[in-house]
């Protein structure tokens, strides 16, 4: 089931498969009224719009954990995307979703949780806070979380998405971290040295994902050289961010804040030593939030 936040200036719709945003339209630009910035998840090129991503970020060794002594399967940036989540709480500009652990998360993830996506609109922006809590009496809560919206790109029927870069508030420096068979391999690559843009090509996504590790800036901003369009995200203290398109011809770029990251080459290791797993004790709770700008 999909509900719908709107305003004078925008219109998004989530629905309760996976909290997932489904649609943020642009309802007030005189040359393109009624634009839709969210990518339409083609079945045929990638058949997903903006998943969230929990309770780990990226693909495990063999897509297993250790935990206590027991191995334990979770398929790559885990299962709440593909769970139904229960609207919790809706206002005039937020809606609220929230999963909890039962039978089935258990099998594969023996923690208790919950978790409560809010989605707040404002204006053109659109603040998404997550908010993760341990309920269990005893045990602590290990977990990772990230994003993975992805916009059209192009946003205009008249462009391509070579059109399009990535603009930077500030001069940056980025080597990324390379990935084999979605696994960090140890290996990095320079990408930008002192510069504010990325022109996009297909070709920077030949070898996977761009993965970025605790960087300097936290706003990221994709833009056309040939129209005004813009997304602006902000995304204060993430450690790490990742940059994606399916391949040639796929026409949405995902950017993607993360709190986790994906596994190492090798084989499976203890979910407590993973890379970007947080902690939580008995009844202690997490938020985060990143923002979208749409212009």
């Amino acid at each position: 089931m999909t509900y719908s936040l709107e305003n004078d200036y925008c219109r998004i719709g989530v629905n309760t498969h996976g909290a997932e945003l489904c649609s943020l339209v642009r309802k007030d630009l005189p040359e393109a009224p009624g634009l839709e910035y969210i990518w339409p998840a083609e079945a045929a090129v990638w058949a997903r719009h903006a998943p969230v991503l929990f309770p780990i970020v990226g693909r495990l060794p063999q897509d297993t954990y250790r935990h206590q002594g027991q191995d334990y399967q979770l398929p790559q940036h885990g299962f709440a995307r593909d769970r139904e989540f229960m609207l919790a709480g809706q206002t005039a500009d937020e809606l609220t979703f929230e999963l909890q652990a039962d039978e089935a998360s258990r099998a594969q993830y023996p923690f208790e949780f919950v978790l409560r996506i809010t989605y707040q609109l404002r204006a053109a922006t659109l603040t998404v806070r997550w908010q993760v809590h341990n309920p269990a009496p005893a045990a602590e809560l290990l977990f990772s979380i990230g994003a993975h919206p992805a916009f059209r790109c192009p946003l205009m029927l008249e462009e391509k998405f070579e059109d399009y870069f990535f603009h930077f508030d500030h001069p940056v420096t980025l080597e990324r971290h390379l990935l084999d068979g979605g696994l960090l391999n140890g290996q990095t690559a320079p990408v930008l040295r002192q510069e504010t843009e990325m022109p996009l090509t297909y070709d920077l996504f030949a070898h996977d994902a761009l993965v970025f590790k605790h960087f300097d800036f936290t706003h990221l901003t994709l833009r056309s050289f040939t129209s005004d369009r813009s997304v602006r995200m902000r995304f204060d203290g993430f450690p790490y961010l990742g940059l994606w398109t399916k391949g040639p011809g796929a026409a949405f770029v995902c950017i993607e804040p993360w709190q986790g990251i994906a596994g190492s080459v090798g084989g499976p290791t203890e979910l407590a030593d993973k890379e970007g797993i947080l902690s939580l004790g008995p009844g202690q709770e997490y938020q985060a939030e990143y923002s979208i700008t749409v212009g």
